[in-house]
């Protein structure tokens, strides 16, 4: 699902007071370009959930030169934390904002990697990939 394709203001508007006031003279599609889905280092190149209701998914990571399968029953943000600093990003989660709205859920998180901080954001059907989206679009935000 692409941001652009949505009600990118209802997107803008499930966004946290600080985010949106930094965000605030930005059309939908430089707020896109700006906090989600970046080129970057990294790409999500394989999403699956486990059946519905399932807290089990699995997201293959895309770096330059390999693949790497992340999979986790719990949270994804610990099971995305940890691979990415394997692979040489230690992120630190600085906030985490997600909301359900009428499109998906909407997720924005505050990373931070090497004194480097950036907002990434992502919307997704369920919040499980919309946050493994949101943390991929921090990291190479910072990392570009």
């Amino acid at each position: 699902m692409t941001i652009l394709t949505l009600d990118t203001r209802t997107f803008i508007a499930a966004a946290p007071k600080g985010l949106r006031a930094e965000c605030g003279g930005l059309t939908p599609a430089e707020f896109y370009d700006r906090y989600c889905e970046h080129a970057g280092p990294i790409r999500l190149s394989d999403w699956s959930l486990a059946g519905s209701g399932s807290s089990e998914c699995a997201a293959t990571l895309e770096f330059a030169d390999r693949l790497r399968t992340v999979s986790t029953t719990g949270s994804p943000v610990a099971a995305m934390t940890s691979a990415l600093y394997d692979e040489g990003y230690p992120v630190e989660i600085l906030q985490f904002h997600q909301r359900r709205t009428k499109d998906g859920t909407a997720t924005f998180v505050q990373c931070e990697v090497n004194g480097r901080r950036g907002w990434g954001a992502a919307m997704a059907d369920d919040g499980a990939e919309s946050t493994i989206r949101a943390m991929i679009a921090g990291v190479n935000l910072i990392a570009r």
